[in-house]
């Protein structure tokens, strides 16, 4: 098999700092390069190549995934649905041009592999609240949602007409204790736990039964991992899997913070993120993914609060 040369674009975001470090484990350190517009995360520091490039830069992208013989991208750079709403027109451009400058760019060099994520935000109110399916009405009503749902299709297009292996995870809200959450409507499931630990006290941007589906960080890097090894005639899917880890609201995490911090209080002021949640289903069926490539998350609600409270303390 030739070396594999993977390139991670939005390597300092949320995900991609864990995504590196886990594929620089299996592929090794100097077959993994990280790029961003920000700076080197700290976690990264040392631990293999890392590049500052704009993914909107398609001839600087497209320079060096010749130069450094990249054989799969995983792009992660996105503006998400909380931030987006604040600028609606940037979010659009930034998360469709830097997915067509990178599936053109697969598509002209022939690379192996490229990864792309979805996210629950393509559904909309008028999708299935309780275990929404793979295939369900998607009528996404922010421009976060509205630009994962195109990129969707530009996916399945791009696979269709040119043959590009590209391939696609609709995430849930993400929970890790590594690096900093994104700008999204489900950040109150990281921020609680550092004002549990600091304060004592959280003040929830949401309503106190607001269910939603959510993904510790091993799970979600696991799922992104087993997807993209799986065999190409095991993806029946090329718009983008529907995967499930944990649903709860904020009054559940609450409780089982005070299972670790006793004197833990939580209050609520609901703001603009709470129509954006109330819009997104309360659980998601993941029965595709599991039969396609047989993925199975790890982590239920107290082996995950227990373990961020591990890592954080």
């Amino acid at each position: 098999m030739a070396k594999e040369k993977i390139l991670v674009i939005g390597g300092s975001g949320q995900i991609g700092v864990e995504l590196t470090l886990a594929l620089r484990k299996i592929y090794g350190n100097a077959n993994v390069i990280a790029s961003d517009l920000r700076e080197e995360n700290d976690l990264l520091k040392g631990s293999g190549p890392y590049v500052s490039m704009d993914v909107m830069n398609k001839e600087m992208l497209h320079v060096q995934v010749i130069r450094q013989n990249i054989t799969q991208i995983y792009l992660l750079a996105a503006i998400l649905s909380a931030t987006g709403e604040k600028n609606p027109g940037l979010a659009w451009h930034l998360n469709m041009q830097g997915l067509l400058n990178v599936l053109d760019i697969a598509k002209e060099e022939k690379l192996q592999k490229v990864y792309w994520p979805s996210s629950i935000a393509v559904f909309g109110p008028t999708s299935p609240k309780k275990d929404c399916p793979q295939q369900t009405i998607i009528e996404p009503i922010t421009v976060y949602g509205i630009s994962k749902y195109a990129g969707e299709f530009w996916c399945n297009y791009f696979h269709h007409r040119f043959g590009v292996d590209v391939r696609s995870i609709r995430y849930p809200g993400l929970i890790s204790y590594k690096s900093a959450p994104g700008g999204g409507t489900t950040d109150y499931a990281i921020e609680i736990f550092h004002e549990a630990l600091e304060n004592k006290h959280y003040k929830c941007f949401l309503k106190e039964d607001t269910y939603l589906p959510m993904m510790y960080m091993p799970d979600a890097i696991k799922a992104t991992i087993e997807l993209m090894e799986a065999p190409a005639n095991k993806i029946s899917i090329r718009t983008s899997y529907n995967v499930s880890g944990i649903s709860f609201s904020p009054k559940e995490i609450a409780s089982e913070i005070k299972k670790h911090v006793p004197e833990f209080t939580i209050g609520y002021s609901p703001d603009y993120r709470q129509p954006i949640a109330d819009s997104w289903p309360q659980s998601i069926d993941d029965s595709v993914a599991r039969n396609d490539w047989g993925w199975k998350h790890e982590y239920d609600l107290d082996r995950m609060t227990a373990d961020m409270f591990e890592n954080l303390k």
